[in-house]
């Protein structure tokens, strides 16, 4: 399944900040950028964070398989071991998990892999990955 890419405007209180934690934390790459907003190529999606003082808006208000995620939030589903080398890189760097990475929905339809982190404007991010990725939109 060949799904096209999508395009995300998000809130952001630094470039600075978001520029390290998207290309030297996540590994991402940066596109084209003012002093108001940058752009990054996020797994093959565009990101545009864009200044703006109170920066991200989650709160711990959602529930899913019984553990709290931040609501709104955004994120990608990377293929297995892209997922594992993912959160042991965030591990190496020392950020925080808001839900630690772990299987959900094991042996059922739609098992999953999923973790929370934060970046720096406290925007929730989400990475995924299906043990089976033709089960992204399993009922």
């Amino acid at each position: 399944m060949s799904l096209p890419p999508f395009h995300l405007a998000f809130p952001i209180k630094s470039i600075a900040d978001t520029r390290a934690f998207y290309i030297d934390v996540l590994g991402c790459d940066e596109g084209r950028s003012t002093e108001a907003w940058i752009d990054f190529d996020f797994f093959g999606h565009q990101l545009s964070a864009h200044i703006r003082p109170d920066g991200g808006q989650n709160a711990m208000s959602g529930t899913v398989d019984g553990d709290a995620v931040p609501i709104p939030h955004f994120g990608a589903v990377l293929e297995w071991e892209k997922w594992h080398d993912l959160a042991d890189r965030l591990k190496s760097a020392g950020v925080k998990f808001l839900l630690e990475p772990k299987i959900r929905f094991k042996d059922e339809p739609g098992e999953q892999g999923t973790f929370f982190v934060e970046d720096p404007a406290g925007n929730g991010l989400e990475f995924k990955t299906f043990r089976d990725p033709a089960m992204i939109f399993a009922h």
